[in-house]
């Protein structure tokens, strides 16, 4: 092998390693309130209280609406590979039917549960389009003008 090739394979092989990315970024998603906000949080607040203590909630039960769930995560993403979920928090507060807090929860990553989506899909008839429709049938269908007295049956 002659020696430029060998130079040559070598600078090939470090402009494609030195393409691939090696930085990584966290990103930060939700709506967490500061931790005094939620020390602050007590039994017997009303939800307008809850509301100018924490702001809106990131969302709402949509079951009885008198659960405010709170909730952010920090995830740790690096090119193409599967994003790594570093941190989660979620704070559910649940008020009775006075509007008032019953209870607060506060879970973390650590005290969360992973569970199995169900990827079932229920079929719907008579939308699927055979090869003929789906790539034949528009074959006439397109009339950009039409004959009028406008444009004199052109």
């Amino acid at each position: 092998m002659s020696i430029h090739k060998v130079v040559f394979s070598t600078l090939l092989v470090i402009s494609f390693v030195s393409g691939c990315s090696t930085d990584y970024f966290n990103q930060t998603d939700g709506n967490m309130p500061a931790k005094a906000d939620i020390l602050a949080l007590h039994q017997g607040m009303t939800q307008d209280e809850v509301h100018r203590l924490m702001g809106s909630p990131s969302a709402v039960s949509s079951l009885d609406h008198r659960t405010w769930i709170y909730m952010n995560s920090t995830v740790k993403r690096l090119a193409f590979f599967k994003p790594e979920e570093l941190e989660r928090n979620v704070i559910a507060i649940e008020f009775n039917l006075d509007g008032k807090v019953e209870k607060v929860l506060q879970l973390t990553k650590e005290n969360g549960r992973d569970f199995a989506m169900n990827t079932d899909e229920t079929p719907v008839m008579g939308t699927k389009e055979g090869f003929f429709k789906k790539y034949f049938g528009g074959v006439g269908q397109y009339l950009p003008m039409q004959a009028t007295k406008e444009n004199n049956g052109l």
